[in-house]
């Protein structure tokens, strides 16, 4: 049996969760909302975070944009998606939104801009 205690993050109240996993069966307790219980689950099973850098932008009014996951992704790929992030060169203008790299590192998850450049 194992035993991890987590802070949820599922709601601004940051409930202390207990989880304990025995063999297939996973019990959740500390929880004041059903969203504790999912948040618990999901982090011991299967990790995922949103990844957040910048990309480097040419002929840009400034020279990196920010970007993120259009979702969340394997926590195992993070570093696996910040190499191609940091190998990644945007052409000015960027738009808000706009896809800078598709599938990134297989994980089936795009990366966007976060923040408009125009052309400097």
């Amino acid at each position: 049996m194992e035993v991890r205690n987590l802070i949820c993050i599922g709601c601004p109240m940051g409930c202390p969760l207990t989880v304990t996993m025995d063999g297939e069966k996973t019990d959740v307790t500390g929880n004041t909302c059903p969203r504790g219980a999912d948040y618990a689950r999901k982090e011991v099973l299967s990790p995922t975070r949103i990844v957040t850098s910048s990309i480097r932008v040419t002929g840009g009014e400034i020279a990196r944009v920010s970007v993120k996951t259009k979702s969340d992704i394997p926590k195992s790929k993070i570093f696996d998606v910040m190499a191609e992030i940091r190998a990644q060169k945007a052409e000015a203008p960027v738009q808000m939104g706009q896809v800078l790299i598709r599938d990134c590192a297989g994980t089936g998850v795009d990366i966007i801009a976060t923040k408009t450049v125009e052309v400097a």
